[in-house]
């Protein structure tokens, strides 16, 4: 798959032996605590509680079908075999998984979980995303991700937030470039599933950049920003690309 020239442009080179502030701590593992916001809300996963909806939100029509062409998993072929691999889900400590619920309509619309957790060296990732068709392209969708972001690098102390997805999943790449991840490469045949061969496009966020990222999706997703229909009046993508034109510029 050829890689656009702007995404090419954006790899960039660090020292190879940045000093690290000898007392930094680690951080800290994800809780299974709920995260609210104004549009969302994220419940720890609970497969008696959630299944039922989740498994409409995935399975309802074609479009939710959809939903699972470039996951490693699904769908299933009924509600008993989605939620035995919830319950399986819901007992793991890496991934942590959570279930989003719309605070419009009361409903479980999606699934996200955070990931390769190295508290240690500061290193985590957010996965598993899948956002029901009533979620996708909302700001619901995007503040549902923005909690995690800022639970991770602001309250739990991350240092390095990842992303992966199928390189061939440009919904998936879009969403990444959306929230301010820096596209770093792909790795070429890195999985095998549903008997394909999966390339793996790598993004992230990092301490440094984080706070310029919060900015920007923070003022997007502010009340002022969403007309009386909930349309928001500012792009996301376009307030991302102009910070990364501007960093292009000055080569950080």
């Amino acid at each position: 798959m050829k890689i656009p020239v702007s995404e090419l442009e954006s790899i960039f080179l660090r020292p190879l032996s940045e000093a690290i502030v000898p007392t930094l701590p680690p951080a800290l593992i994800p809780g299974r605590t709920p995260m609210k916001g104004r549009f969302v809300c994220l419940e720890p996963q609970n497969a008696d509680d959630h299944a039922a909806e989740l498994y409409e939100a995935g399975h309802s029509t074609e479009e939710a079908l959809r939903i699972w062409d470039y996951l490693t998993y699904g769908p299933w072929p009924d509600l008993d075999s989605f939620k035995s691999t919830l319950r399986s889900q819901s007992s793991s400590f890496d991934p942590i998984f959570y279930t989003i619920r719309s605070n419009e309509t009361g409903k479980a619309c999606g699934q996200a979980s955070f990931l390769d957790i190295n508290a240690q060296n500061g290193v985590i990732e957010i996965g598993h995303i899948w956002l029901g068709p009533t979620l996708q392209k909302t700001a619901g969708g995007t503040e549902a991700l923005f909690l995690m972001l800022c639970a991770a690098m602001d309250d739990l102390g991350y240092r390095r937030m990842q992303w992966r997805c199928n390189a061939l999943n440009e919904r998936s790449r879009n969403a990444a470039r959306r929230l301010g991840f820096r596209f770093e490469g792909i790795f070429y045949n890195h999985l095998i599933f549903k008997g394909k061969n999966r390339d793996t496009a790598w993004y992230s966020i990092l301490d440094d950049e984080w706070p310029e990222v919060r900015s920007i999706i923070g003022a997007w997703l502010s009340p002022d920003n969403f007309d009386e229909n909930c349309v928001a009046k500012s792009s996301l993508i376009e307030a991302m690309s102009n910070r990364a034109e501007s960093h292009r510029a000055t080569g950080r």
